[in-house]
């Protein structure tokens, strides 16, 4: 074994056994970081001086996007307590940067909220389930992502009417598959590991059988979301035997021609991001229409394209090209020990990103620059579904947050090593309690905030439109 030397990219050969590679190994370093950082301080919640309010927060995120757009997000983000939450993943970071952290550092979401999961189709149509959104995807504290998630079920669990008992199990529970799951991937070999949880495993495995029947019903409806019956409804046949975008406002408009061209030329710059062998797939499409269509709670106001392709027989393809903004996360990390990266472009850290944390991710993700500004390119209604986490019943919301929690592990698995996370998180329920006491804090903490948006909106201090 001498003669092979230790080869940069690989892992150094431990000595003796394989596995853990004795006291310096990532089962040790993981069990010592609970001597510097105790799982129990993760219920601590300690607003920091200097904290804008809600109003401000909302204004300083809204910087840069379309100012027409503003009031449609304030109007979103004032609907509920949830989505106030998934508006303002730039406020919750501020907050959960004064939060303790191990240092481990991992390909986090950022925006890991209970939403942000769903069912989306693979290359061979089969359906996956995963996270599913990866605007704010950068290298952060492990942490974040689960307080985040936890934090989201129990406001979740509150607007569907659930009791606190039970908003604080669906946290409690969200963190204890997150920790369990990690101990699975960790005593698993690597390569089963990368692949693991297959989806059809994923309900039995997390112990959601009450979510069946939702599953179901959430995948009939994804098997429909398909750019066909996308462009059957939003485009009309034009002279030339092609067909265009037909306004629908305030959600879907067409663009001037100029802007039209200039979207349509980025696709040129745009295919040099993908594999090659997906280039004769594009080819065989011609380039119809684009139009401009209002995008999710967190990112209304950005900048967000679709566009209209048709094969020889007419069916068409459509691909989303969405502005791309700098992650809300990057103020933050500094105080928690990291390193701020610098992406070089805002969609390739997206797509990269994205690409890090899925198992299965769309065959023809990319990015480009329309007029300066970095986008990220991806196919529209790729067979997407997604469950509202605020319509589940009691008996469901904590199936859900098993689920999701066991997902997040996986997906932070891909870059932070399962061995070291969980070596820390451990056997006992020690950190689950800890997250599940900071999850209610924070939801209570994002109620107050939401409250004062709302009076902010009847004083006439913000903008906001209502219902869109």
């Amino acid at each position: 074994m001498g003669r092979i030397p230790v080869v940069p990219g690989f892992a150094r050969r431990a000595p003796g056994a394989y596995g853990s590679g004795g006291p310096e190994g990532p089962k040790a370093r993981g069990k010592a970081l609970r001597g510097r950082v105790p799982r129990s301080t993760h219920d601590g919640l300690e607003l920091r001086g200097g904290r804008p309010d809600a109003v401000l927060a909302v204004e300083e995120s809204s910087q840069g996007r379309v100012p027409a757009l503003t009031p449609i997000r304030v109007g979103r983000m004032a609907s509920t307590p949830f989505a106030f939450l998934r508006g303002a993943a730039g406020l919750m970071a501020h907050d959960l940067a004064a939060t303790p952290v191990t240092g481990i550092g991992a390909q986090i979401c950022g925006d890991a909220h209970a939403a942000n999961f769903g069912l989306y189709g693979d290359a061979s149509g089969r359906l996956v389930i995963d996270l599913n959104d990866f605007d704010e995807t950068v290298v952060g504290p492990w942490e974040w992502d689960v307080k985040r998630l936890a934090t989201s079920l129990v406001l979740a669990g509150r607007e569907a009417g659930a009791d606190e008992d039970v908003c604080r199990a669906a946290a409690y529970d969200t963190v204890g598959a997150y920790r369990r799951t990690m101990r699975l991937l960790a005593r698993m070999p690597v390569l089963d590991a990368w692949n693991a949880i297959a989806d059809e495993e994923l309900v039995s495995y997390t112990d959601a059988r009450d979510l069946l029947g939702t599953l179901e019903r959430v995948s009939e409806k994804a098997r429909r979301n398909t750019s066909a019956r996308f462009a059957a409804r939003s485009t009309e046949p034009c002279e030339d035997g092609g067909r265009r975008f037909v306004d629908a406002p305030p959600v879907l408009r067409r663009v001037a021609d100029e802007e039209a061209a200039a979207v349509a030329a980025a696709l040129g710059p745009y295919l040099e991001t993908l594999p090659p062998d997906r280039l004769p797939l594009l080819a065989r499409y011609a380039i119809h229409d684009v139009a401009f269509r209002v995008v999710g709670t967190g990112s209304v106001g950005t900048r967000s394209y679709v566009v209209l392709l048709l094969d020889h027989r007419g069916e068409p393809l459509v691909l989303q090209v969405k502005e791309a903004r700098p992650s809300a996360l990057l103020p933050y990390l500094p105080e928690a020990g990291f390193d701020v990266e610098e992406p070089g472009h805002e969609g390739r850290r997206v797509v990269l990103g994205q690409k890090r944390m899925q198992v299965v991710s769309d065959s023809l993700l990319g990015w480009t620059s329309v007029e300066g500004r970095p986008y990220q390119v991806r196919q529209f209604r790729n067979r997407k579904g997604s469950v509202d986490p605020t319509a589940l019943s009691a008996d469901q919301i904590d199936d859900y947050g098993r689920m999701t929690g066991a997902l997040l592990a996986r997906a932070h698995a891909h870059s932070a090593d399962p061995r070291l996370v969980a070596a820390y998180c451990g056997k006992s329920d020690e950190l689950d309690v800890a997250v599940a006491g900071f999850a209610v804090a924070y939801a209570d903490r994002t109620e107050a905030d939401h409250a004062d948006l709302v009076a902010a909106v009847r004083a006439g201090r913000i903008a906001a439109e209502l219902g869109v």
